[in-house]
Parts: C-alpha cells; structure tokens; sequence
C-alpha cells in the first residue's frame, strides 16, 4: 500500500493549471456536509476541474443515491495542525522513531508539503439516499477519529454484504471520473494532485497548494 509519507509522492512535479476554486453549492446533484465546516467556507470548495468530475460522478451512481460532499479544500495551515495532532496521538501510544511516526500518521493526515486537500484536488464523501439518509458503509466518515481504524480502509475485511455494495457504488462512479482513492480511507478521492499523479502515472500533478 503506498501511503502519501512515500518519497516518490514528494518527487512528483507540480505544473498548476491554475484552475480556482470553485463552489460545490453550485451544484444541485452534489450534498455539502457541515460536519467539517470551517470558518471562511474553506470546506465546501474544490478545483473547477475537481467539481466538474464530481458532477460526472453522480451520473454513474442509481437514481437512489447521491453524494455528499463533507471536506474539500483545507488550509495549509490547518492541514499541520491536524498532522501534528495525529503524530502526537501516535506519539503518546510509544512509537518514537521519527520515520515509522511520520509513516503511520500519513495513513489518515497527509504530509502539509503534499497534502491533495490543500491542492483543492480532494473530496471526503460520502453516499446518502434520495432523502439525505447516509447509506450505510460499513463505517463512519473518519472513523481514525473514533475509533473504527479497521473500517477505514476501502478494501476493510469483514464488510457486510449491504456495505460493501455501497462503497462498490461509491468506487464505480468515482473511478469512472477520473478520481483515485486512498486505500487507508474509503471516503477519500482525489483528481490532479501528486498522488493521483504518481497512482495513474500522469507525470505531473495539476495542482499544486492553493
């Protein structure tokens, strides 16, 4: 499993498009979640590029379920905070070798120098119904926060049927458009950053931080 800690991520070069951030309210298809909602809005944005493959997306899904969006763009800044916050978790649980450190917290909170994220190149979704319900998958939207480590992974052993059906559902659509998921985290897809770049041998990332 390559994780964003890998060296090679940080050797992919950036050639920004220069493609801004776009609104993913402007969508009608597409969910926004609060749950992530930060000050300046920051959240419910991503690349116009991003967006418009997010709209792909829902054409590939059944007409009973739709995306919603929880976490786009995120501040460089804020992106620190969070992988400090994760490497001192992992810190006070006794791993003290700076590498495996920095390895184990990349599993769940990237490195701020190649984080997709702060390249407004990644969603964290979700599935819901045509109601709004979340279709169940098997486990929650950052369950490292809560404790469901062993169900964060796409490929997660012991799924139920009626799970992994959904998160088939969610990985159809949004491979077909062109995203690239984290295999650490079934909720989390990205489109023209360096892991994208590096996992579809694109040669170079469309986004850079921004």
């Amino acid at each position: 499993m390559i994780l964003l800690s890998d060296p090679r991520i940080a050797l992919v070069p950036v050639m920004d498009c220069g493609e801004p951030l776009a609104e993913v309210r402007s969508i009608p298809e597409l969910g926004l979640d609060l749950r992530e909602q930060d000050p300046d809005g920051a959240f419910g944005r991503v690349r116009t590029g991003v967006l418009q493959r997010l709209q792909a997306a829902t054409e590939h899904l059944p007409h009973r379920a739709r995306l919603l969006i929880v976490e786009g763009h995120r501040t460089s800044s804020e992106q620190a905070r969070r992988f400090a916050l994760q490497v001192d978790r992992l810190r006070a649980s006794g791993i003290t070798d700076p590498i495996e450190l920095r390895r184990q917290a990349s599993a769940f909170v990237s490195p701020v120098e190649v984080a997709p994220h702060c390249a407004g190149a990644a969603v964290d979704l979700t599935l819901t119904d045509t109601n709004g319900d979340e279709l169940d998958m098997g486990g929650p939207v950052n369950g490292h926060r809560t404790g469901d480590e062993q169900t964060c992974p796409m490929d997660a052993p012991e799924l139920h049927t009626q799970a992994r059906n959904n998160r088939g559902l969610l990985k159809s659509a949004m491979t077909a458009s062109g995203f690239v998921n984290y295999p650490t985290e079934w909720w989390h897809w990205s489109y023209g950053d360096r892991y994208w770049a590096f996992i579809t041998k694109a040669g170079a990332a469309r986004y850079g931080a921004i």
